[in-house]
């Protein structure tokens, strides 16, 4: 009797066992990550900007992106150079991989730990690089002064003071200038870099940049070097990214300095305090970091020398 007991219990123990591993083994089939089935990241070879990405349904998905058919020449054959989906997914496509686009479109599945599928289909568009090209550079102009709240802000061209510069070597030199753009290829972030050449002109010159002394509040007599804020765009060859997906361009000059701002199609732009600048054709526009000089507001030493805003460098595309 003391046996059947013994082997009661343990039957019900093992019983109980079994049934303890099925739930534990329930909870993790059910838990919600073995039903993931979404593509988190993807890039193709010569893909410009980062893909959207959209789960449509629980079986279907969008992913729009863009392919620079200036790089990519045959659109039926182009490379996965990245994917990631959800945790234990697996996709039918591969990193390497060459998908169909000649359509504009191509249709590929994830599939979840439990079996599940999504389709996603990737629309792609073509995609040109409009910066590429030469340009006129018209003139350079600025916002600029402390306190524009106080009516110490201005826009105005640096040109427009001529004795604030050099007689031979001042910001209007600048303006027979052209800038070649050409693309030499895609970042890994799916930026569009090449080169830039700022071709002196006619004249041979390029502007120093060099505040007069005489218009020097602080220290009279002691010209001043703002090479630091109005040398945005490098002299001679430099490289150039343009940033899709924050809308920045970058130049990078032979020894490595960094300048990054904006490239603006014509329209106006409004800087606050009543005051707004009107691009003509295009323009770069570059934030300025200068400091506040309360001591010599209004002046045009505030404006230029210690606290210029904004610098527009106006250009027109001739080729």
């Amino acid at each position: 009797m003391k046996y059947i007991r013994k082997y009661v219990f343990l039957l019900v123990g093992v019983l109980l066992l079994q049934s303890c591993v099925k739930d534990m083994q329930d909870d993790i089939n059910n838990g919600g990550w073995n039903h993931e089935r979404s593509v988190i990241e993807i890039e193709f070879e010569n893909q410009i900007g980062v893909a959207m990405i959209e789960n449509t349904d629980a079986t279907t998905g969008n992913i729009d992106l863009a392919i620079n058919v200036g790089a990519q020449s045959n659109m039926s054959s182009v490379k996965l150079t990245a994917i990631q989906v959800s945790y234990q997914a697996q996709s039918s496509v591969k990193v390497g991989d060459a998908l169909d686009f000649s359509n504009g479109k191509a249709s590929f599945t994830v599939t979840s730990t439990l079996g599940e599928t999504r389709t996603y289909t990737i629309n792609v568009s073509e995609f040109t690089e409009t910066l590429t090209g030469t340009y006129q550079v018209n003139a350079l102009t600025i916002f600029g002064g402390t306190g524009p709240e106080y009516g110490g802000g201005a826009i105005m061209q640096l040109a427009d003071k001529p004795w604030c510069w050099s007689d031979t070597y001042g910001p209007e030199v600048e303006c027979d200038n052209t800038l070649t753009f050409t693309m030499t290829g895609v970042t890994p972030d799916g930026s569009t870099t090449g080169t830039c050449i700022n071709h002196a002109g006619a004249d041979g010159k390029y502007a120093d940049f060099i505040f007069n002394g005489s218009m020097n509040k602080e220290e009279s007599g002691v010209d001043i070097d703002l090479k630091k804020f109005y040398r945005q765009i490098p002299e001679g060859e430099s490289t150039w990214i343009r940033n899709y997906s924050d809308g920045t361009v970058s130049f990078i000059d032979k020894d490595g300095k960094t300048t990054i701002g904006k490239f603006v199609d014509a329209g106006t732009v409004d800087v606050g305090y009543d005051k707004s600048f009107t691009v003509s054709n295009q323009a770069f526009q570059f934030s300025l970091n200068g400091t506040d000089d309360w001591t010599n507001i209004y002046s045009d030493y505030d404006k230029f020398a210690k606290k210029p805003r904004i610098l527009w460098v106006s250009v027109t595309k001739v080729n």
